[in-house]
């Protein structure tokens, strides 16, 4: 990020000598009359999203000058990744909440985590699957925002599931957790429910009482859920999303409602939803508000592209907060904006591109894999770098992946063919999840094209391998779910593994999620695959 700062600086330097000048990332623009004395303007802007790929029901908390957010995991660990920022544009992830394994008490979706800062601590208030049970809202925490995190086990376990937990202190102090009842998973109403909870945050205590829930017949739909809590000129304000979130049938919107007291009544704006789709970005919702050190309110969320669809899942994007004169909160627009002014000046454009040479000594925080299924791998930093990652035998092997951000996109990974050991399978793959994939390797002096499809393998073409030691896949990936693959000697003439047309992916993200590609290893326990680099293009 220092070399982005310095080309900012660069530009600046320019900018104040010249008409106008423009840096991707952020926008400065300059007017002038053309005259020495004349008076200039100057605007920094951004391009959402400010998250690429798929970080869904993000969450913010400003301390100091830092911003740290965290982001829905779902099936992929590790889990919660912990992001920071100066800017509210410029994130990189620094860790995650639980790197190495899950809770011991849960054991399946992990949902909507929020962070907050109080007394000296960080906390994540996050939802997951009880082990034999339903959904719960837990909590863990840590004195820095990077961890680590003890976990302090469930809060509320409703029969129906309970999820989006939010902490608030009301105007005497007192803790309470808001969060909602997930009735829709049953065909029932979405009461939001509010109760007081210990300093500990290991119980919560009294009665509960509900906020407001979801309305039949209005733009809510079928649920309400997502509420996050701000205080403003005397009222609580909470902001929630209403009807169905994901996937390609998704109608989700941002709305708002107000009250003098936690307890209510709560108004809902007569106005929502106040964020609702444009031509750009889908779906937005499930959020919250944070203030800068100059008091302006921001809304960092989720929408998916309406280029990109669903593959790459659920992008974080910002937002500023308008408070019209009636006490009402809007968005410039009432939609996900393309193009907005900045909080602060930001750095260059993002690198959506990766190229990992394997030469450092921890892989890069962005990798991800199956909760299920912990990869061991070792790094070679010597000789350029490699990684080698031990296989399993299950249906498409050990995982190792990375977010995708657009809809198309290149991959290609070189492999040490001449390290497999018999039975060894390893290569390239677009990932669903582990019951749907589509990839290319080689077992066996053998190159394969391969779907899992629901668990069930096809296998689509087959060719010998040749005898070199290094090894080279691509795919190629178009609007998302066409998909074609092809192999090389060299790394630069490729021969195809398809003719026609290419596979459709389009089964690959389950509903809650985008599509990872990555690299494989399968195999029997104790047997290792060798990768030489890896590449993303956009």
């Amino acid at each position: 990020m220092n070399g982005t700062m310095n080309r900012i600086s660069f530009f600046l330097l320019v900018c104040s000598l010249a008409f106008s000048c423009q840096v991707d990332r952020g926008t400065i623009s300059q007017t002038t009359s053309g005259t020495p004395a004349a008076t200039t303007t100057q605007a920094v802007t951004f391009r959402n999203p400010v998250m690429p790929g798929d970080y869904a029901d993000p969450s913010v908390v400003r301390v100091g000058k830092d911003y740290w957010a965290t982001a829905t995991s779902s099936e992929w660990a590790p889990l919660f990744p912990i992001l920071h920022s100066t800017n509210l544009v410029d994130w990189e992830t620094v860790g995650h909440v639980f790197p190495d394994k899950s809770p011991g008490w849960a054991e399946a979706h992990f949902w909507a985590p929020e962070i907050s800062y109080d007394n000296g601590k960080y906390y994540i208030y996050y939802t997951a699957k009880k082990k034999g049970g339903n959904l719960c809202v837990g909590v863990a925490s840590a004195t820095k925002a990077t961890g680590p995190y003890t976990d302090h086990g469930p809060l509320v376990c409703q029969e129906v599931g309970s999820i989006d937990g939010f902490p608030i202190r009301d105007e005497k102090g007192e803790l309470y957790l808001i969060w909602k009842e997930d009735g829709n998973s049953v065909g029932k109403p979405t009461p939001l429910w509010g109760q007081r909870m210990n300093e500990g945050r290991t119980a919560l205590t009294g009665e509960k009482f509900e906020l407001f829930r979801n309305e039949k017949g209005t733009w809510e739909g079928g649920l309400v859920e997502g509420p996050a809590l701000v205080k403003r000129n005397g009222y609580y304000y909470l902001f929630y999303a209403g009807d169905a979130c994901c996937g390609r049938a998704c109608t989700y919107g941002v709305g708002v409602a107000r009250a003098k007291d936690l307890r209510g009544p709560w108004e809902k704006d007569p106005k929502n939803p106040i964020m609702k789709k444009n031509e750009t970005w889908a779906c937005p919702g499930h959020g919250t508000v944070v203030t800068d050190e100059k008091g302006r309110d921001f809304f960092l969320y989720h929408a998916y592209s309406a280029n990109a669809t669903v593959y790459p899942g659920r992008q974080g994007l910002l937002d500023e907060v308008i408070w019209g004169t009636d006490g009402w909160p809007t968005f410039q627009g009432n939609a996900p904006s393309v193009t907005a002014l900045a909080p602060y000046r930001t750095n260059a454009k993002d690198e959506l591109d990766i190229r990992d040479e394997f030469t450092t000594r921890q892989l890069a925080p962005t990798w991800q894999w199956f909760v299920e299924q912990q990869p061991k791998y070792t790094l070679q930093s010597g000789q350029g770098g490699r990684l080698v990652l031990q296989a399993s035998p299950e249906k498409v092997g050990t995982v190792l992946g990375k977010r995708t951000v657009e809809a198309d996109y290149t991959a290609t990974a070189a492999l040490h063919q001449r390290q497999l050991g018999s039975g060894v399978a390893a290569g390239l793959a677009a990932i669903g999840d582990p019951r749907n994939a589509v990839g290319v390797w080689v077992q066996n002096q053998e190159i394969s094209l391969w779907s899992v499809k629901d668990g069930k393998e096809t296998v689509h073409a087959k060719v010998a391998a040749p005898p070199a030691d290094l090894l080279y896949f691509k795919l190629t990936t178009t609007k998302g779910d066409q998909l074609r693959f092809a192999w090389s000697t060299d790394g630069s003439t490729w021969t195809p593994l398809q003719e026609g047309n290419p596979i459709n992916g389009d089964f690959l993200p389950p509903w809650d999620r985008g599509v990872r590609v990555g690299l494989l290893a399968k195999g029997p326990q104790g047997a290792t695959a060798a990768y030489e680099w890896f590449r993303l293009e956009h």
